[in-house]
């Protein structure tokens, strides 16, 4: 029986690759010298430091474009809310990776919704959809393609 895997990951060396291109840019601008602007990873959070609230806004836009050139989908990062204090500003942003059990049965619920014969269950970090027909299992794929969620999904393990 043909299936496939829904998965949501993000490359952690594309990841590691676009913290330290802006890094770089940071240090080579003009309108960040003097400052204490940073951008560190951790596991699964990106620290954000800076001076104001003005400079968390450039940087987040920094990390958006670099996010892009790198083919790191914009949906994948969370901006949290900025923290500040006297001469501090700081941002972490939470790095959506994997579906868990709430996000997979939306995903369950909106191929259900489809009225594609295809059944779709949760298998740990992803879904596993079988169906009969190869093609229903394309339909499947392009018609989340075209839905709006809140992670990016990738299709893995497709067998007929």
């Amino acid at each position: 029986m043909p299936s496939f895997d829904i998965v949501s990951e993000v490359d952690k060396h594309e990841l590691t690759n676009m913290i330290d291109q802006v890094q770089r840019e940071i240090e080579n601008r003009f309108d960040f010298k003097g400052t204490s602007c940073k951008v560190t990873l951790e596991s699964q959070k990106i620290n954000v430091l800076g001076d104001t609230e003005f400079h968390l806004q450039q940087l987040r836009d920094i990390i958006l474009q670099k996010a892009g050139k790198r083919n790191i989908d914009a949906k994948a990062l969370d901006f949290q809310k900025p923290e500040t204090q006297l001469n501090h500003a700081k941002q972490s942003v939470l790095i959506k990776d994997g579906i868990n059990t709430e996000f997979g049965k939306k995903i369950c619920k909106v191929i259900k919704s489809s009225k594609i014969k295809v059944q779709a269950s949760i298998q740990q970090e992803q879904v596993r959809v079988t169906g009969k027909k190869r093609d229903d299992l394309q339909q499947t794929i392009s018609f989340l393609k075209t839905q709006d969620l809140e992670q990016p999904l990738q299709f893995q393990n497709f067998r007929d």
